[in-house]
């Protein structure tokens, strides 16, 4: 039998995915969570083979779960299962250390077949979101300017940018000019939707 966690902040989703993974003779759920901070207890406490990890969850997002994760337990399978299909999350999935990226609507039996694949070693990624991948190319920012423009999402003026990340003012305005050339964009709030559309935050 390989032992399952499913992490997914929607209960429904994680119901429906319990249930018909259940469905298989040799998959069995082993335990579920609905928050990204509450995966590596739960890892510890069920032991599963392969953890399904939804990217964006409550707690801390699939991604920073997936290196945390590979870090502390290296044998066990990260398998990322997503309605945001962007080319640059399962970049940053890959990196680190998730086996698999598939999307949510992904048909239940394909869905076991990741699972096995993962468990077996192989990677499993979605055919049209590697094509994207490799269309988009890695990301161009840096980690400061990913930073910023991460924490220019809700609207604050750069003075509270600045305070809020230990920065000058008009080292804030630089790394969000920046980003907006890298993403050719002309606003930073255009900015952060095309870094946020492309996968890049």
């Amino acid at each position: 039998m390989i032992r399952l966690l499913l992490a997914d902040d929607q209960a429904l989703v994680r119901g429906a995915l319990a249930a018909l993974l259940g469905l298989e003779h040799d998959l069995e759920v082993v335990g579920e969570v609905g928050r990204g901070d509450e995966v590596l207890d739960a890892v510890d406490r069920t032991g599963p083979d392969v953890v399904l990890l939804d990217v964006e969850m409550p707690g801390m997002d699939g991604i920073t779960v997936a290196e945390k994760l590979h870090a502390a337990h290296p044998d066990v399978r990260i398998l990322m299962v997503t309605t945001f299909g962007r080319p640059g999350y399962l970049r940053r999935a890959i990196d680190a250390g998730a086996s698999g990226f598939v999307v949510k609507d992904t048909p239940a039996r394909e869905l076991a077949d990741a699972v096995r694949r993962v468990q077996m070693g192989l990677r499993v990624i979605d055919p049209g979101l590697a094509a994207e991948t490799l269309t988009a190319g890695t990301s161009p920012l840096t980690a400061r300017e990913r930073e910023v423009l991460v924490a220019a999402a809700d609207g604050a003026p750069a003075s509270a940018i600045a305070k809020r990340l230990h920065l000058s003012e008009g080292t804030v305005r630089n790394h969000l000019s920046s980003a907006i050339g890298k993403t050719g964009t002309s606003t930073r709030a255009e900015a952060v939707r095309a870094a946020e559309r492309l996968g890049w935050l």
